[in-house]
């Protein structure tokens, strides 16, 4: 769960001076079609018109500032039900909650695990999986998300 510093640096002074709070971001790769997903979260709640309004400074941002080489599409969004977690304190605004987890390689035999977060401590977060206790160092967490419950 890496993010690019420079595109940080430009993305998150702009969500923030409109009130938002940068959730993540996520370069997505597909053949020679790249996607910059931006998500931004407020306490309350984020409409469409919030996100065409992020886009629009964002994309004038970068016109000047061209972070990224070739073509991109750029999408702005709300983190919704099934959220990503990026980093410690988003998984610690969670514990309790149950969580699915991707490694960047295997541990004990699996990358993917399903389990209710339980601590998060020193970039370490910790899922009861069927009763066992697994501890993740966060920077070996490839994709981490929220299952909603309904």
């Amino acid at each position: 769960m890496q993010s690019d510093t420079k595109l940080l640096a430009l993305i998150e002074p702009v969500v923030k001076a409109l009130g938002f709070e940068l959730w993540g971001q996520e370069m997505v790769v597909n053949g020679r079609h790249k996607t910059l997903r931006i998500y931004i979260d407020s306490d309350k709640g984020v409409e469409l018109a919030d996100c065409e309004k992020v886009s629009r400074q964002i994309s004038s941002v970068f016109d000047v500032e061209e972070p990224i080489s070739g073509m991109y599409t750029l999408e702005v969004s709300s983190p919704g039900l099934d959220r990503p977690l990026y980093n410690a304190e988003q998984f610690a605004r969670y514990l309790g909650h149950l969580v699915q987890v991707k490694l960047l390689h295997s541990f004990e035999g699996r990358r993917n695990y399903k389990g209710t977060l339980s601590k998060v401590e020193n970039d370490e977060v910790s899922l009861v999986v069927d009763k066992h206790e697994y501890v993740l160092p966060i920077e070996t967490i490839e994709r981490a998300k929220i299952v909603p419950l309904f």
